[in-house]
């Protein structure tokens, strides 16, 4: 079995949504819907489901290119077409009767080896394939995505005592390697894992917090990004899924668990669905968003006495800002033993979360591990709930739970017989009836790597390196947004000596932070200009150079394995990799503009370079490069930023070679695949002598482009000053109004005198002081 081409069928928010991502994998789709009555376009429905993901916000295609791989068409015409496909998906409205009804039509005309597979997130799967024949059943498996599905990694994976293993094996595969997806394999129960876990939580928190005299915006600062979980916490994930759903899924579990469990939603929160009062989908929920003074907008709040609600400005909350810039573990044990009514909060809720999460341990799931990641990959959390009890100790948790007259679970129960203190150690975990049992995860992870102290080879305070394995080292930056200082550069040249030193096939740069890297450390580049130390910049910024092109120019191969936020310097180094392996989601640019630089690492040079090699080889002379100097001075210039790996490559920033990968998780095994495969014929390159520029007839083109949108107030007076510099370098600084050919080192001597000029200037200082304090660029 091998999935080449899909359906979707039901082209409503999810169904078409999860189309993008199919397309976005490059996976042909057709999307089918039913017949509007009345209207003359058969296939009205499908059509307007593309039509939504294109305009939806976050983007749910990549690119938007993507669009084209999707098929529209409807249920009465097209279903027959269903013979050419090897995955159909089911994704219409939650009645158990139109699915099953659906099903018996489906199986009349799909492919015999086709999977099929239902997106219901509440009808036990087991129930649609009633009455369907047994090679149908043997190829049914339900697949649960979460929205918006590009986003949330999240993708339960739910066989019926049908489901043929080998189809549950291959389906598992697709969706983690192909779609990107976080596989959890659930048990076909009420809510599966992610809802049901992470419903009680929400239903149990809003009780809590009546008990403890909280505010939902209170609540909200406990239980988010302070105790390791998504920004938008327990209420605005509320507004954000709508609680109309809430309280469908609250009250369908309440009906089909035991009546410990308590899915009892309070009276306030029944109010609010009555009165229509549903989050996002109808313009308010526990928050309200409206227009303020100058236009700004204002985050309303919800007193839930009066209904009313109200600018409470910005809520900040003890507990919180008392763990404020700690790591994780400290802020989650300093946060379960806080005091007061935010502390009688917590510890309710959390211990209702681990007495909940260990009760389903081989109910949702059989695996511990399927539970924590279900938390972290569908609702965002750092940690799940049994990785979070091995921070807390999970003898002090069992304790809590003890005195609070808890009958504990039988995994808690087992814990606690035989005094273990973790449910995850080394390479072991437990299994839900708390014996231990062996534990390897799938993909690389870096800290359980890193337990093998001989694994560190080399380690600074931000910056470590790190043995792979067969001969692959990585160069992994740990610092706060891998911000590039003396310490990340200097491991790049360490891993570089190793290599060569210690007879290394070659050299990884990647790591399993938030974000690749987001650029240069600007304040310590403020205040070195501040105090006009700028001997010491010049050579920083000869130093930087070096670094970033020796990922190229190395008698070794380099890949580099970026992710998320890849900015400014973090992409320059990327640029000189001889391999990149990206993760799909990939934002990626040379953004330097912002805070009045250039790229000074080799950023500008290496545009040029590309986009110049790109024109067809009679084109290289005179006017005729100005294309690739323009599209150069339109990238740099406008600070653009790539939304997906898909759209840095169209940009320029990757190349036709380079790989993209759907599954982050996945890019350093792929990363340190390719060293390999480069190694054993590596030939060590040699910087270019012939790339040819305009000299001043680039920079008189860029300035007469300037002139224009400056007079429409489209760029400021600064914006002048810094594009200026920029045409410079482009130009190549020969000088005259021939082309002429220069060396690669040149346009980097360009580059580092052009960052130290508009370095000294107040404009750019300006820029680099603001951005610092607001995050926002200044527009001077």
């Amino acid at each position: 079995m091998k999935i080449q081409k899909a359906a979707v069928l039901g082209a409503g928010v999810m169904g078409a949504a999860i189309a993008a991502q199919l397309a976005n994998a490059g996976i042909p789709v057709l999307l089918l819907d039913i017949v509007l009555p009345d209207n003359p376009d058969r296939n009205a429905l499908a059509k307007q489901g593309i039509q939504r993901a294109l305009k939806a916000r976050p983007a749910a295609f990549m690119d938007a290119s993507r669009a084209a791989l999707i098929t529209p068409g409807n249920l009465e015409d097209d279903l027959k077409k269903l013979k050419d496909v090897d995955w159909v998906l089911e994704a219409v409205v939650e009645r158990l009767d139109a699915k099953r009804d659906l099903w018996a039509r489906v199986e009349a005309v799909a492919k015999k080896t086709a999977i099929l597979s239902s997106n219901s997130s509440g009808i036990p799967m087991h129930l649609q394939i009633e009455g369907r024949g047994e090679d149908f059943q043997r190829r049914f498996v339900g697949a649960h995505f979460f929205n918006p599905p590009r986003y949330l990694h999240l993708l339960e994976v739910i066989p019926t005592p049908k489901t043929d293993p080998e189809v549950l094996k291959t389906f598992s595969e697709f969706g983690e390697k192909v779609l990107g997806k976080g596989i959890v394999v659930a048990n076909d129960v009420p809510g599966f894992v992610a809802n049901r876990i992470g419903v009680y939580g929400i239903v149990r928190a809003m009780q809590h917090m009546q008990k403890a005299g909280l505010t939902p915006a209170q609540v909200d600062q406990l239980t988010g990004p302070a105790l390791g979980r998504a920004n938008s916490a327990t209420f605005r994930t509320a507004d954000l899924s709508g609680l109309d759903i809430i309280a469908k899924v609250g009250s369908d579990l309440g009906k089909v668990t035991p009546a410990d469990e308590d899915f009892t939603l309070t009276g306030w929160f029944t109010a609010m669905v009555e009165k229509g009062i549903l989050g996002d989908k109808s313009g308010s929920g526990f928050y309200k968003k409206t227009k303020g003074a100058g236009g700004k907008t204002v985050i309303l709040n919800l007193n839930l006495d009066s209904m009313e609600y109200e600018d409470q400005g910005k809520v900040k909350v003890a507990a919180v800002e008392a763990v404020k810039g700690r790591p994780l573990p400290e802020r989650v044990r300093a946060l379960y033993a806080a005091e007061g009514p935010e502390g009688d909060f917590l510890r309710g809720v959390m211990n209702d979360g681990f007495w909940y999460a260990a009760k389903m341990a081989g109910n949702v799931s059989n695996r511990l591990q399927d539970i924590d990641n279900a938390l972290k990959w569908g609702f965002g959390w750092e940690q799940g709930p049994f990785e979070t009890m091995d921070t807390l100790g999970v003898q002090t948790v069992i304790a809590n739970l003890d005195a609070e007259g808890r009958t504990l679970p039988p995994l808690l129960a087992a814990m606690k017989a035989s005094g273990r203190e973790r449910f995850y150690d080394g390479n072991e975990t437990v299994t839900p009836e708390g014996q231990p049992t062996p534990y390897q995860a799938p993909y690389f992870i870096l800290s359980d790597l890193k337990k093998d102290a001989t694994k560190v080879v080399k380690k600074r305070a931000g910056a470590s390196v790190v043995d792979l394995g067969d001969g692959v080292l990585l160069v992994e930056w740990h610092a706060k947004m891998n911000a590039l200082g003396e310490d990340q550069l200097r491991a790049v040249q360490d891993a570089h000596k190793l290599v060569q030193d210690m007879g290394y096939a070659g050299l990884v740069l990647g790591n399993q932070g938030e974000h690749f890297s987001a650029g240069a450390n600007l304040p310590l580049v403020l205040s070195q200009a501040q105090a006009d130390e700028w001997d010491e910049l010049d050579e920083s910024i000869k130093q930087f150079q070096q670094v970033t092109t020796s990922m190229r120019f190395s008698p070794h191969p380099t890949v580099a394995a970026p992710f998320g936020l890849t900015l400014g310097g973090g992409a320059e180094f990327t640029l000189h990799a001889d391999h990149v392996v990206a993760s799909a989601e990939l934002y990626m640019g040379l953004v330097e503009v912002g805070v009045g630089l250039i790229p000074g690492g080799g950023g500008t040079k290496e545009m040029l370079l590309r986009f110049t090699d790109q024109l067809h080889p009679g084109q290289q002379s005179g006017a005729t490069l100005l294309p690739a100097v323009q599209r150069a001075f339109e990238l740099i210039g406008t600070a653009k930023t790539s939304t997906s790996a898909l759209e840095a490559r169209s940009l320029g920033f990757l190349r036709d070679h380079d790989t993209v990968a759907m599954n982050r998780n996945h890019i350093l095994q792929e990363a340190k695949r390719m060293v390999l495969a480069l190694a054993p014929d590596y030939v060590q390159p040699t910087p270019r002598t012939d790339i040819p520029v305009m000299g001043d007839a680039a920079i008189a083109a860029i300035k007469s482009a300037l002139y224009g949108m400056h007079q429409g107030g489209y760029v400021t007076d600064y914006d002048l000053v810094v594009s200026e510099q920029l045409a410079r370098v482009l130009s190549g600084g020969v000088g005259n109004n021939r082309m002429a050919k220069v060396s690669e080192q040149h346009l980097l001597d360009l580059e580092r005198e052009a960052f130290l000029i508009l370095l000294g200037k107040k404009g750019t200082q300006q820029r680099i002081d603001h951005m610092l304090k607001t995050g926002k660029p200044l527009r001077n």
